[in-house]
């Protein structure tokens, strides 16, 4: 049987989507089936028909990774603020109004975060956002952005916290551990300004919140054991497998992020959806719907995790938030990634009692972990930026010389210098 949702309860919708550098022309005119799920999940929503009151959409390689690392994301992220915002409003099934709250973006990795007029939008405060890079030296070709805000009745209650973070950790699956320290640097590193009715003025971490979300292309694969039959012929084999809804289960067992999150390595505390109902998000031919690349064996790379404060400690499998819906959406065929959705239906806020215990309730974590902001994560974050911009300017320039290739640009450039250093040589030794 169909129920409404209960009005003192918030529908949040994720979106990500890995659009392999293609800038502004990596996002497709119609987003409804990517960011109008709801049609999906009918049947709970039948007697309430409305549409999600928070939405998050991330984006990484968001653009040729030369105009990234120079600067240049901010333009590509505006035009697609307004597509998206004119999109969410146009499928919406009670047609909301929404409003955007935040949208940060660091090289190629962006997240936007909307709002519903009527509602959640009014009572929003305290919008922060925050960027960091983990890539080499902390640039920023992989790293993470985030939003948090407050939403509360007034001033004078505390209300929530809420937390998006969106990122891009290292690839290749050999690289099992730089993923692992990935989360640890961006645990560290993405700090946010102290949570207010706080006494504590520190930074705070992505954890210092009521609902925390994490979502993006966080590169973790499949690893088979050499045991295993499937290992002498991994691509083929996954492939086969992942045509069916029960052979898909099985490779579950052997997803990097899932076998992690149970050793409690990484992601401490967060829960997850049924990844494997749908197929493997990477890596796809392009232009094709339903076809993977020989050259990676498929792997779940892009997902979407979630906590909230009073989700129990010692049980992973099971969470107060509900996950209405979590797939992806194969008709996207412009990048070798697959875009993912989810829709999440939040338990209901607290209620303050007394003056003396009002605060932000926060995401409550075993006692082995202990987040802390790292001391150095401002020179660290700025090391990086600055390396991005030296990089991306002199990356851009050769482009610019090669004719839209930097390799060519290279050529060019020395040969220029070559033909320079002779003209300068001859003229005056005649």
């Amino acid at each position: 049987m169909s129920a409404a949702v209960p009005k003192n309860q918030l529908l949040v919708q994720i979106a990500s989507y890995n659009t392999a550098l293609q800038g502004s022309t990596g996002l497709p005119q119609d987003l409804v089936d990517w960011l109008s799920p709801t049609l999906q999940v009918s049947s709970f929503l039948a007697h309430s028909p409305r549409g999600p009151d928070i939405v998050a959409v991330g984006f990484q390689e968001l653009l040729p990774l030369h105009l990234g690392l120079s600067g240049a994301s901010k333009s590509v992220i505006d035009k697609r603020s307004s597509h998206i915002l004119s999109q969410i409003e146009a499928n919406s099934p009670d047609k909301a109004k929404y409003s955007l709250l935040a949208n940060i973006v660091n090289v190629g990795v962006a997240l936007l975060v909307y709002a519903r007029d009527e509602g959640v939008a009014r009572k929003v405060r305290n919008v922060q956002t925050s960027w960091t890079g983990c890539g080499p030296g902390y640039m920023g070709n992989k790293g993470a952005v985030g939003v948090r805000f407050r939403v509360s009745d007034d001033d004078e209650h505390p209300g929530e916290a809420y937390t998006f973070v969106c990122a891009h950790l290292t690839a290749h699956q050999r690289k099992l551990q730089h993923r692992i320290a990935d989360f640890h640097h961006i645990v560290g590193t993405l700090l946010f300004p102290p949570l207010p009715f706080s006494e504590d003025n520190s930074p705070t971490t992505i954890y210092s919140t009521s609902h925390l979300f994490f979502l993006g292309d966080l590169n973790f694969r499949i690893d088979l054991p050499k045991s295993h039959p499937m290992f002498e012929d991994p691509w083929a084999h996954v492939s086969e497998s992942l045509r069916e809804p029960e052979t898909r289960e099985t490779l579950k067992e052997f997803d990097q992020l899932l076998v992690e999150r149970r050793k409690r390595s990484v992601f401490v505390g967060f829960r997850e959806g049924e990844f494997w109902r749908f197929k493997c998000t990477y890596k796809h031919s392009l232009g094709v719907v339903d076809q993977y690349d020989a050259k990676r064996i498929p792997a779940w790379t892009d997902r979407i995790l979630y906590t909230t404060y009073n989700d129990p400690v010692d049980n992973l499998e099971t969470s107060r938030i509900q996950n209405l819906l979590y797939t992806y959406i194969p008709s996207y065929t412009i990048s070798d990634h697959k875009p993912i959705v989810s829709l999440l239906l939040l338990p209901p806020a607290p209620v303050t009692t007394s003056q003396h215990t009002r605060r932000i309730p926060t995401i409550f974590l075993p006692e082995f972990y202990v987040p802390k902001p790292d001391p150095l994560a401002t020179l660290k974050r700025y090391t990086g930026r600055t390396l991005d911009r030296i990089v991306g300017v002199c990356w851009w320039l050769f482009t610019l010389f090669g004719a839209g290739s930097a390799v060519v640009g290279i050529f060019n450039f020395f040969v220029g210098v070559t033909a320079y250093r002779w003209w300068r040589t001859s003229r005056f030794s005649v």
